[in-house]
């Protein structure tokens, strides 16, 4: 299933797209799409209805990011080789795990704004991992049971916050509209193997980044189960899991995100995202 969420701001509606890419509303189903609704039973209660049965919803409203109640936006850096290299940075020997705050998440078509300062603001497709289950030291053969489903993620990042004011990555990644998510929360079973989505973005039409699932260094259930090692994952919690090559930074020279820039993203079967950059406003 397409799961997704659709509105205004902060009214967002519960729904699906259906087999001919219609949006329905689920209202009638689940009050939501939030940590309530991610597990297996509810997921299956959604997948048994009637889908042409299920209001039809008119125009091109739009889409927020496709899960409410986010509790913790977990990123993973370096986890494709060929990006570690244009990052100029060893091949991590564990995953590099790091935060996003969860003030910086909004729909996949929400404009990305400047932070205040900004200079070297950047692009990262990524494969987002929603999980669905409590999950705690989980061994790597179950991981994927706990996943709810996947997403399309822009991990928005400012690179002099992030490597230049003293060392914390998350400074450079959690700034207000930095988590575009969605458009749509595709559950695990139309995903059986998260290792082989061909993933892409564009900046203003021209090519950046062209890359694949399969060259993660961790896959997704590598990830799952290490992140579980650490802190317990709970329903509704995200895992945004790398990037590959093309990012601004890696550039020679280094080129990075202006006010009126257009981001256009998309990963195999999980949706495609479109930002224009604005500048920053308080």
């Amino acid at each position: 299933m397409k799961l997704v969420r659709y509105g205004n701001p902060g009214k967002e509606k519960p729904g699906l797209i259906d087999a001919n890419g219609q949006l329905r509303d689920l209202s009638a189903l689940v009050k939501d799409i939030g940590p309530e609704q991610l597990g297996d039973a509810v997921l299956a209660k959604i997948a048994k209805a009637k889908t042409d049965k299920l209001p039809l919803v008119k125009g091109k409203p739009r889409m927020g990011c496709p899960v409410a109640g986010v509790g913790k936006f977990i990123a993973i850096g370096l986890n494709y080789a060929d990006h570690a290299a244009e990052s100029g940075l060893p091949i991590p020997a564990e995953p590099v795990v790091f935060t996003k705050a969860i003030s910086c998440i909004q729909g996949p078509n929400d404009p990305v704004m400047l932070p205040k300062g900004s200079k070297k603001t950047d692009w990262e497709v990524e494969l987002g991992v929603v999980i669905g289950k409590t999950a705690r030291y989980v061994p790597q053969k179950d991981a994927l049971s706990y996943v709810a489903g996947y997403c399309t993620i822009n991990d928005v990042s400012e690179r002099e916050f992030q490597i230049e004011r003293g060392g914390t990555w998350d400074k450079g990644k959690g700034c207000d509209t930095f988590g575009p998510i969605g458009p749509w929360l595709v559950t695990r079973d139309e995903v059986p193997n998260p290792q082989k989505l061909s993933m892409w973005l564009d900046l203003n039409g021209k090519r950046m980044q062209t890359g694949s699932t399969k060259t993660m260094i961790f896959s997704v259930a590598k990830l799952v189960a290490y992140v579980s090692q650490f802190m317990t994952l709970e329903p509704g919690d995200v895992i945004t899991t790398g990037t590959p090559p093309g990012v601004g930074l890696g550039m020679k020279p280094p080129l990075y995100l202006k006010k009126g820039d257009v981001m256009t993203l998309g990963i195999e079967g999980l949706g495609d995202q479109r930002q224009e950059v604005i500048a920053f406003k308080a």
